[in-house]
């Protein structure tokens, strides 16, 4: 109808009162003009005067088929469609952005943590993940580099031509980088930053930590870079009460009330040798597992515990994956294979083989 939709939505009530009305032309194109009579004048109008200006308004915007009736219902239908965008995008930006499915097997983005290869650099690291099948890799800070530049430590301090080669590496193994840590949150939030700068320059999904002291300072840092954080369990420390980390209880106290984007790094492995059900722990965490550093291990407990392959130790891993299914979990698994330090390739691509084979369907 010509009619010019982003000035009618910039109109508001404030012009009409102040005279502000609508007039077509033959074309359909519509300008504004203004009344003459004023809000004063109009209340001292009589009724058949009113009506009588009333219809003349009405036949000024008959050329183009506009009555005052729908032009009101489409600001309405604006101002709601311009809503609903802004709380879409709004609700897009509290999830933050997704592993692609490309990076994916059996439906999970599973690869390594770099530690898993900590006697190797970080390039190296890349490598074994790639041969053992995985798609994406959690780094940890303080590995070496490289061969070539062995004393260059890999970390959030890390220059942005160290960074270019470090993404450099993974474009050529085709794994993408997806998680940092466990690295140690500052309060001091100039020094939080910079950890998640460099988190934002690398894309990772999310950040790794242990530190709940500074679960402000993290909110924020949260909120600011759209960028999740896990907080990481290592095994109940009988010499330090004060350690409650390993408590799946205690992590939900922490993350419950705080912005979504903040939960656990569920490392079942530590929770077997916590004597906790790691299956549980996933359940009391309902909806807050941001990652996983997924374990089987041979015994629950401490005595005597490794890592081995998914399926053939006591960690219930169908069962971990069934409930992390059902919960929507779109984070990272890393596969945190702490035996046989020095070639256990084999071993972390037997784990991948397990989550490739993994079709269960779900019980209703």
């Amino acid at each position: 109808m010509g009619l010019r939709f982003t000035r009618l939505f910039a109109l508001t009530s404030t012009d009409f009162r102040a005279g502000i009305s609508p007039q077509a032309d033959e074309t359909g194109n519509v300008s504004w003009i203004n009344r003459q009579d004023t809000p004063r004048q109009r209340r001292n109008q009589t009724a058949v005067q009113r009506r009588v200006q009333d219809e003349t308004e009405q036949s000024a915007l008959a050329p183009a088929g506009l009555t005052w009736r729908n032009i009101m219902t489409s600001m309405h239908k604006i101002m709601r469609c311009g809503f609903l965008l802004v709380a879409a995008t709004a609700l897009s930006n509290l999830h933050g952005e997704k592993i692609p499915d490309e990076y994916k097997i059996g439906g999970f983005a599973i690869g390594a943590q770099a530690y898993t290869f900590n006697r190797f650099s970080v390039f190296e690291a890349i490598e074994k993940t790639a041969a053992a099948g995985g798609k994406v890799i959690e780094f940890y800070p303080g590995q070496r580099l490289s061969l070539e530049e062995p004393t260059v430590k890999w970390d959030h301090n890390a220059s942005e031509e160290i960074i270019q080669k470090v993404k450099d590496k993974l474009a050529k193994h085709k794994v993408k980088a997806v998680n940092y840590g466990v690295v140690g949150i500052p309060k001091d939030e100039n020094a939080a930053r910079k950890i998640f700068e460099f988190a934002k320059k690398m894309g990772f999904y999310a950040v790794t930590t242990e530190s709940d002291e500074s679960i402000d300072t993290i909110e924020k840092m949260v909120k600011e870079f759209d960028i999740k954080v896990g907080f990481h369990d290592h095994p109940k420390r009988a010499n330090n009460p004060n350690y409650r980390m390993w408590d799946p209880n205690y992590v939900l106290s922490l993350v419950k009330d705080r912005d979504s984007r903040i939960g656990s790094c569920a490392d079942t492995g530590h929770w077997l040798a916590s004597e906790v059900d790691p299956l549980e722990a996933i359940k009391i965490l309902k909806g807050r597992v941001i990652s996983s550093h997924l374990k089987d291990r041979n015994v629950r407990g401490l005595a005597g515990h490794h890592d081995v392959p998914f399926g053939t130790g006591v960690g219930n891993i169908g069962g971990i994956l069934d409930e992390l299914k059902r919960q929507g979990f779109a984070g990272n698994i890393s596969i945190e294979y702490e035996y046989n330090w020095n070639d256990s390739v084999v071993d972390v691509a037997q784990c991948i083989g397990f989550v490739r084979g993994y079709a269960r369907p779900l019980k209703q």
